[in-house]
Parts: C-alpha cells; structure tokens; sequence
C-alpha cells in the first residue's frame, strides 16, 4: 500500500484532460494484458468533464472501447432517467457519444423498490462478469471517485452503515441529504482495484481534501474517503488548484503544479 500520488491541475478543465491520459494508458495496459478494461464509474461535475473529454474525437479513437466494461461506484434510487441519475449523466456524456453497446454496461438499478435486494443483485452480476466467488476479491481496473465536502466519496458518507461493511461488494447506504437511498460499492471493493482515482475541484473540497490526506489522526467515519487505501493497487488524487488550497504542501507553496 503505497503512497497516494498528487497531480495538482491548474483547473478543471486541464485536470480532466490529464485524467483521460492517464485512464486511457489504463486501459491500453489493461486490455494488452487481460484484453478488457474494467471501469467503475463515478457520478458529479468533475467526472461529467472527464467523459465528455474522452467521448472527444482526439479521445476516442485511442481506445478499443468495445473491450471496455463499464460499472457504477454508486447510484441514487431513482429511474435511469432521472436528472439525478449517475446512470443518465454518463450515457449523455460517454456511453451515447461512444457508441457502447448495452452489454458492456453493468447498471446498478437505481429504479429497483428494495436498494437492498438490488445491491445484493449487482454484487451476483459483478461476480459473474469477473468470474469471482466469494470469498475471494474481484479487482476493477480502475475505480474513479469523487469527494463531497464532508468527505464523503462513493455514496459512503460520513458515520453510515455502509463503513463497516468489510466482506460485501455492494450495499445499500442512505445520504443526509439529495436522494436518501442509495446503492454503493463498500471501501472494501473500491480497495481491491488496480487503481483508485479521485478527481477533485473547487475550493469548496479544499478542507476535505486536506483531511483526507493529511489528517492521519481523523477517525475514518468521520472521514470515509481516508477509507480508500487500494490493496495492491495505485491510489492517485487529480485536484485543481482550489481543490488543493488547504493542504500542507500548497500552504508553504511547495507545490509542483503539472504543466
């Protein structure tokens, strides 16, 4: 378990071309070595700024997307149509402009009337794609994820059921806010990727961001994204400048900002 890697942007919309580079790279190692990518996407703002890069034309012919499989880190219990849905924002912004066909699509089922049955279903059809019992560990190649600004990530949010969830892929949670119900994968799942990637911006995430690098003393129910701690695998923060305001480094202006 390795040190988290800092690539500190001076915007958005740069943090999310070199977000692409680098899940592009991902994926080329990926389907050299195993001949698929297997990604778990997030919800938010940032993330929609990353797809709609890849869905770009310099993107999308770096790609071999039809060896792509898409999953969900989290979704809100609501129709696959719904503004709200994780779902709806990634089929606009990647799935449509790519051309992906549905089976390379893992939905979770947002719409479903018991979050519960239906993370315990998801978890069954993560297991079956990747061809993994339990007890043993199905590892994406890449989980990208996103932070509230109370630190929250996935829908793994602060003092929640769902943080001591240590032997299930996927359970049901429920935010304080938004969308009550929700279905998400568990830190525990999240950790056995290949790659854990956040993507950050906005000064309004600084002191979440903070402490969830710095603050080593923080209990991790206060703090579910200090949770994510990969396996094996590389943990990697993409923060824009306002993003990364608050943490140590930035304050004593040590920062090295990539060009």
């Amino acid at each position: 378990m390795g040190a988290p890697e800092l690539r500190i942007l001076n915007d958005s919309t740069e943090l999310a071309g070199e977000a692409a580079d680098l899940l592009l790279w991902l994926g080329r190692e990926a389907i050299e070595q195993d001949g698929r990518f297997r990604v778990a996407l997030s919800g938010g703002s940032t993330p929609r700024m990353l797809y709609a890069t890849l869905a770009s034309p310099a993107c999308a012919r770096q790609l071999d997307w039809q060896r792509v499989e898409f999953y969900f880190g989290d979704e809100r219990s609501v129709p696959p149509d719904h503004p709200e849905s994780n779902f709806k924002m990634a089929e606009e912004t990647l799935f449509a402009p790519l051309k992906i066909a549905p089976g390379q699509i893992a939905r979770m089922q947002g719409e479903a009337k018991d979050p519960d049955d239906e993370a315990r279903r998801y978890e069954t059809e993560i297991r079956k794609r990747f061809g993994v019992a339990p007890p043993a560990w199905p590892s994406f190649d890449l989980v990208l994820l996103g932070l509230g600004e109370d630190a929250h990530t996935a829908s793994l949010f602060p003092g929640t059921a769902a943080l001591n969830a240590t032997s299930r892929l996927v359970v049901a949670n429920q935010s304080p806010k938004g969308v009550k119900n929700r279905i998400t994968l568990t830190a525990a799942a999240i950790n056995h990727a290949r790659a854990c990637v956040f993507l950050v911006s906005g000064a309004g995430k600084a002191e979440a961001v903070r402490l969830a690098i710095e603050g080593q003393a923080q209990d991790p129910r206060k703090v579910p994204a200090r949770l994510i701690q990969p396996v094996n695998g590389r943990l990697v923060w993409f923060l824009d400048r306002a993003a990364a305001a608050e943490l140590t480094m930035a304050r004593q202006g040590i920062v090295s900002h990539e060009e």
